[in-house]
């Protein structure tokens, strides 16, 4: 005999995800939860938080489906177009709300203020990005660019380019980072050849570069705590 399989409709009317979302408040659901919500139905073999449940064991919780693609999301049974574009829009609108209250009135006053500024953006990139901070007076960040996408070396990075912007903004320093995949921040010869270069070149044209700082999994490394800036 075959089960019929449990639907939201079966579930006790406070125990559903929007219910309880209304009653609770949205933190006190689990990231299933919030999926079904987004998802809004299932499909005829199981209901949206079955559907959702897959998908989180899909990417492995939400850390690569933050990465995922359209493309992606429609290899898993159940979601076609419509579904995959709420769940990379609302991820995208989550996104975009954390970087507005990390951008008021950033003030960098230690290698920590860095990376919680840009951990978040930066740890689970799958190519190394190589970003400027600039910085006024009063370290305020005034601007932030990402100077270049792929593999670190002294050849790549060149001040020229880093230095452009600073001057463009009249920026009173600069802080340099990157990310290393791996989620090990550390050092490589490379990326102090690098950093020796931008701080000498800080020093001729009078914008200090304040550090380099490598960014990890939920770790970073400091080039100026470790003598090279």
């Amino acid at each position: 005999m075959q089960v019929k399989p449990l639907m939201i409709r079966d579930f006790p009317h406070g125990e559903r995800p929007r219910e309880r979302l209304l009653k609770e408040g949205s933190k006190a659901l689990s990231n299933q939860e919030l999926i079904a919500i987004l998802l809004g139905t299932g499909t005829k073999q199981e209901s949206v938080l079955q559907l959702s449940q897959r998908i989180l064991h899909h990417f492995n919780g939400l850390k690569f489906l933050k990465e995922s693609t359209v493309e992606e999301l429609k290899k898993i049974k159940g979601i076609g177009d419509t579904k995959a574009v709420q769940l990379l829009a609302a991820i995208e609108l989550g996104s975009r709300v954390h970087k507005l209250q990390m951008e008021d009135r950033i003030i960098i006053r230690s290698p920590e203020d860095v990376s919680n500024y840009v951990m978040e953006d930066m740890r689970f990139l799958t190519q190394e990005h190589f970003v400027s901070l600039y910085l006024n007076t009063k370290n305020h960040v005034i601007h932030k660019k990402t100077i270049f996408i792929g593999s670190l070396n002294a050849s790549i990075v060149h001040p020229r380019e880093v230095f452009k912007e600073a001057f463009r903004y009249s920026a009173a320093s600069i802080i340099c980072l990157h990310n290393h995949p791996s989620g090990d921040p550390a050092p490589s010869r490379e990326d102090i050849e690098v950093t020796k270069r931008l701080a000498e070149s800080g020093k001729v044209v009078g914008i200090e570069l304040l550090d380099h700082i490598i960014i990890g999994d939920q770790k970073f490394v400091s080039l100026k705590e470790k003598g090279y800036v």
